[in-house]
Parts: C-alpha cells; sequence; structure tokens
C-alpha cells in the first residue's frame, strides 16, 4: 500500500468513525428531548393538581357573612 492509499484509509476510517459518532449522538438527543416532554407534562399535571388544591383550600376558608347564608 502507498503512502497516499494508507493516508486515504486512516482518513476514511475516521470519516466512518465520526459518522457512527454523529449518529449515536443524534439518537441520544431523540431520547433526551422525549424524555424532557414528558417530565415537562408530568409538570404541567403537577402544577394543574396542586392550583386546583390551592383553589379548593381557599374557597373552603372563604366564610360568607351572615346575611348570604
Amino acid at each position: 500500500m502507498t503512502r497516499e492509499e494508507d493516508r486515504l484509509v486512516k482518513i476514511e476510517s475516521a470519516l466512518a468513525h465520526l459518522e457512527n459518532l454523529t449518529e449515536t449522538l443524534n439518537e441520544t438527543i431523540i431520547a433526551h428531548e422525549k424524555t424532557l416532554r414528558q417530565q415537562q407534562q408530568q409538570i404541567k399535571q403537577m402544577t394543574d393538581v396542586m392550583q386546583t388544591k390551592e383553589m379548593d383550600a381557599i374557597k373552603d376558608n372563604v366564610t360568607k357573612p351572615p346575611h348570604y347564608q
């Protein structure tokens, strides 16, 4: 193998490695994005539940004046 051929093989090998690494990183990012969306949805649901409970607690603590009963 000539020096140029050896250099070309090394470049092709490095390129294949980088392509594989890029694909792996892309899959990781996609998985993280999915997890992040799920967590955001859970946080929104928990926030909604907490707001509802807080409003219910406030309503329970409000007493009407005697003339409204």
